[in-house]
C-alpha cells in the first residue's frame, strides 16, 4: 500500500514538473479592443515568449487586412536570465456589423505547435468623429491628408503615367516621424520608383483650395502592362506626431500631446485603353511615345574584308525599354554579326526619355557597291492617337579593293619532285672487317643505378615533409592575413557607416558588414556561418557575457529589419553608438 501511494506520488510529481515546463512557454493574441466601430481600425499583437518557425495568422475572414504583419522583437539579460519576446501585428477594418470572431494562429516552438484563443468581438455602426477641438484624432482627422496623385486615369496600353503620394499637413500639427506600414506592388504594371533623397517640406502647398504644408513621400512612374481596370494598391503610413493640448505650462506655453496616427492614400482605379487595331501597321512591336529613328553607318568605303558599323537609333520619349528594334537587311555578300544593344535613358516624372540603339557588324567579301536598304520603325503616338511610320535614308557602301564576287582566283600548286643524284661512288661495297667490342658485365653494388634507387625514397619523405610544413605555414598566414584584412574592413565599414547617417539603405548596409568583419577577425567563421544562434552561441563559449551577446544580436536585427522599413535619423545614431559600445565591451572581455 505505501509503495502503492509513492508511486502515485511520484507520477503526480512528474506530472506538475512537465506542466510547469509547458507553462513556460507562451503564445497569446491581445487586441486594442473588444467593441469598435465599423469605421474604426483594430490593433492585433501576438505575442511569444520564445522564438517560433512557421507563424500562420488567422483567417480574417470578417476583416480587412490595413497593414502587417510588422514584426519586432525584444531580448534583454538580467540577473543571468535570458528574456524573449517576439511579436506580430496586424491592424484590421470589419467588413460588417455584428458579433465576429478572431480566430485561431498557429506557430511552430520547440517542435510543438501553438494556437491562440478565439477572440469574440463586437461591431457597432460607424461611430461619429469626435467634435472636441481639443481631441487629438479630431485635430488629425482634420489637418492630414495623404493623397495619390496620376496623372492620367486613362491610359494607353504602354503609356506612361505618373503617381505622386503627397501627405499634406498643416498646423498646429508637427510631425517627427514617418514609417511606411503597406506599400503598394504595382503588379500590373512595370513600374520605377524615383529616388527623392532627402524628403522637403512645401510650406506653400495647397489641398482643396486650403494652405497646406506638402511633402511629396513617394514618386512613381508606371507602364501598364494590361487592359481594362487596374488597381493601384494603396500606399499606408504611420506618423509620430504633436499635438498641442488645452493645458499650459508654468510659462504659459500650451503642453504638447504625443501621438500615432494611421493614414492610407487608399485604392486607385485606372482605366488602360488597347491600343487601335485599325491602321496598325505589320512591323509594329509596341512602341508607344513619340520618337525619331534613324539607320547610321560609320564608313561609306573600305576595302574587303575590313567592317563597318550600322547603327539603328531610336530616340525619344516613350517607353524605350519595352519595345524591340527593327533589323536591318542587307545582300548575302555582307557578313553580319549579332547586334550590341545599348541604351541610355532616363527616367524621371515625363517617363522614359533618351536613346537606344542596335550597332550591327558588318564584313564584306568581295569588292563593289552595296546598297543598305531603307528600315521602318513604326510607333504609336499617344498624344494624336495615331501610329506613325518612319522611314531611314537609301545607303550605299563602296568596297574599292577584293576579290570580284562570282571569280574564283585559285592558283594550281606545281608539284615539284626531287630528283636523286645518281654520280659515281653512289655504290660503297659493305666492309667484311668488323670492329665489334666486348660487353662489359659492370656490378650493381655501389653503381650509380643502385644509389639513385637508395636515395629516391629519402628524398621523397624529405619532401613531403618539406611541403606540409610550408602548405601549414601558409595557411596560418592566410588566416592570419584573413583575420587582420577583416579587421581592416571593421574599421572601414564602420566609419562608412559613420558618414551614411543621412541615408538609411548605405548606413545599415555598412553597418551590418561592419559587424559580419567583426566576427570573422574575432569568432573565425565565415559570413555563410553567421545564423543568429551560432554567433550568440559562440560569443557566449568565449565567456562573453549575455547582455553583450544580446546586444550584438539586436544590432544585427536591427540592420535586417531596417531593409524593409524606415527608420527615424534618432535610431540610426542609437544603433551606431549601440555597435561601438557591444564591440568595445566584446574587445574587452576576448
Amino acid at each position: 500500500m505505501t509503495q502503492h501511494l509513492i508511486s502515485r506520488l511520484l507520477l503526480y510529481l512528474i506530472f506538475l514538473v512537465s506542466v510547469n515546463i509547458q507553462s513556460q512557454i507562451s503564445f497569446d493574441a491581445k487586441v486594442s479592443k473588444k467593441r469598435l466601430g465599423l469605421n474604426e481600425r483594430l490593433r492585433v499583437d501576438f505575442v511569444m515568449n520564445e522564438n517560433g518557425d512557421d507563424f500562420t495568422p488567422p483567417p480574417f475572414t470578417n476583416f480587412q487586412i490595413v497593414s502587417g504583419p510588422q514584426q519586432s522583437v525584444s531580448r534583454s539579460w538580467v540577473n543571468g536570465v535570458r528574456s524573449f519576446s517576439k511579436t506580430y501585428t496586424y491592424f484590421l477594418t470589419p467588413k460588417r456589423k455584428g458579433k465576429v470572431t478572431l480566430g485561431q494562429a498557429e506557430i511552430a516552438i520547440k517542435g510543438e505547435v501553438y494556437k491562440t484563443l478565439p477572440i469574440l468581438l463586437e461591431v457597432i455602426s460607424a461611430v461619429e468623429k469626435p467634435n472636441d477641438p481639443n481631441n487629438i484624432d479630431y485635430i488629425t482627422d482634420e489637418n492630414i491628408r495623404l493623397v495619390a496623385e496620376i496623372s492620367n486615369t486613362q491610359p494607353y496600353l504602354n503609356e506612361g503615367i505618373t503617381v505622386l503620394y503627397k501627405l499634406y499637413f498643416r498646423n498646429p500639427i508637427s510631425i517627427s516621424d514617418v514609417q511606411e506600414l503597406e506599400s503598394p506592388s504595382y503588379g500590373d504594371f512595370w513600374s520605377h520608383l524615383i529616388k527623392i533623397g532627402q524628403v522637403r517640406v512645401n510650406t506653400r502647398g495647397e489641398y482643396k483650395g486650403e494652405p497646406f504644408n506638402e511633402v511629396v513621400w513617394r514618386k512613381v512612374v508606371l507602364y501598364p502592362q494590361k487592359t481594362g481596370k487596374l488597381d493601384i494598391e494603396p500606399l499606408s503610413l504611420n506618423l509620430s506626431l504633436s499635438v498641442p493640448s488645452d493645458r499650459r505650462d508654468l510659462f504659459g506655453r500650451r503642453i504638447l500631446t504625443q501621438g500615432q496616427k494611421t493614414i492610407s492614400a487608399g485604392r486607385r482605379v485606372i482605366n488602360v485603353k488597347s491600343l487601335p487595331e485599325k491602321n496598325q501597321p505589320s512591323d509594329y512591336t509596341g512602341a508607344v511615345g513619340s520618337f525619331d529613328f534613324d539607320v547610321i553607318i560609320d564608313k561609306n568605303a573600305l576595302k574587303a574584308s575590313e567592317s563597318f558599323q550600322a547603327k539603328i537609333k531610336v530616340k525619344g520619349n516613350g517607353n524605350l525599354k519595352l519595345f524591340n528594334l527593327p533589323s536591318i537587311n542587307v545582300p548575302n555578300t555582307l557578313e553580319v554579326y549579332e547586334p550590341e544593344h545599348s541604351e541610355n535613358v532616363k527616367i524621371s516624372l515625363s517617363g522614359m526619355e533618351g536613346t537606344i540603339e542596335d550597332i550591327y557588324t558588318i564584313v564584306p567579301k568581295y569588292q563593289g557597291k552595296y546598297p543598305i536598304p531603307p528600315v521602318q520603325f513604326s510607333y504609336f503616338d499617344p498624344k494624336t492617337s495615331n501610329y506613325k511610320t518612319l522611314r531611314s535614308q537609301d545607303l550605299l557602301v563602296d568596297v574599292f579593293e577584293g576579290p570580284l564576287a562570282g571569280n574564283k582566283s585559285n592558283q594550281e600548286k606545281v608539284e615539284t619532285k626531287q630528283i636523286i643524284s645518281t654520280k659515281e661512288n653512289s655504290f660503297r661495297f659493305i666492309k667484311l672487317d668488323t670492329q665489334l667490342f666486348p660487353i662489359k658485365k659492370n656490378k650493381f653494388w655501389l653503381s650509380f643505378n643502385f644509389l639513385i634507387l637508395l636515395l629516391l625514397p629519402i628524398g621523397l619523405i624529405l619532401a613531403v615533409i618539406f611541403i606540409k610544413h610550408f602548405i601549414l605555414k601558409q595557411t596560418k598566414d592566410s588566416a592570419s592575413n584573413k583575420q587582420k584584412q577583416s579587421q581592416r574592413l571593421a574599421s572601414k565599414y564602420l566609419s562608412s557607416a559613420k558618414k551614411a547617417f543621412h541615408n538609411q539603405g548605405i548606413f545599415y548596409e555598412a553597418l551590418e558588414r561592419a559587424l559580419h568583419n567583426y566576427l570573422k577577425a574575432k569568432l573565425k567563421i565565415e559570413t555563410t556561418e553567421m545564423s543568429k544562434e551560432k554567433i550568440e552561441r559562440l560569443l557566449l563559449d568565449k565567456k562573453v557575457d549575455g547582455q553583450s551577446a544580446i546586444d550584438f544580436i539586436v544590432v544585427i536585427e536591427n540592420c535586417e529589419l531596417a531593409r524593409y522599413a524606415p527608420v527615424s535619423s534618432v535610431s540610426i545614431k542609437e544603433d551606431y553608438q549601440k555597435a561601438i559600445s557591444v564591440i568595445a565591451s566584446i574587445d574587452r572581455q576576448l
